[in-house]
């Protein structure tokens, strides 16, 4: 397995793999697939040197990604705190996979600047809550009953973890 950051060869792979969790229902709260042009703007939000896409690649097949993102853009008190999310391709779960990624992304961290990451799911993920504590991540918040699919409400979680880095 290799981590390393995305390329934009990558775009198409990573809409796939995303769209699995939105076919899948309830991982995301996205509810219809996108293309790799609905992604580009995306894309090319997250930079290598701020919010980076970082990408796992197995046998040269991307296998999984995940995202570091601004939080609040454009408010300059919340410079030091992101968001991370991560997508893995159903082939290849439970391989330690979102594990490299999380713990990658953790580490670079003090190298981004950010002091505090934070990841925001669905309830009933409680694969991803698994994940997250794992990696001392801790509950802190719930928004309940705030996406709806199908006629059924779920709420949103909030996991946080506070890097240990000086800035």
């Amino acid at each position: 397995m290799n981590i390393r950051m995305a390329e934009l060869k990558d775009l198409e792979a990573l809409v796939e793999i995303y769209n699995q969790s939105i076919a899948a229902g309830q991982i995301t709260a996205d509810l219809t697939p996108f293309t790799t042009v609905d992604r580009m703007e995306w894309f090319e939000g997250h930079s290598p040197d701020k919010y980076p896409i970082l990408v796992t690649e197995k046998e040269k097949n991307i296998v999984g990604y995940l995202t570091i993102s601004e939080y609040r853009s454009g408010r300059n008190a919340l410079r030091h705190t992101a968001e991370v999310s991560y997508f893995i391709h159903f082939e290849y779960h439970r391989q330690g996979i979102a594990s490299s990624l999380l713990s990658h992304a953790i580490d670079i961290c003090p190298t981004l600047k950010i002091k505090t990451l934070f990841a925001i799911l669905l309830d009933g993920n409680q694969g991803s809550v698994h994940l997250l504590k794992k990696f001392g991540f801790e509950k802190w918040g719930h928004l309940p009953r705030v996406a709806e699919f199908d006629g059924v409400e779920v709420g949103h979680l909030y996991y946080g973890l506070r890097i240990n880095n000086e800035i």
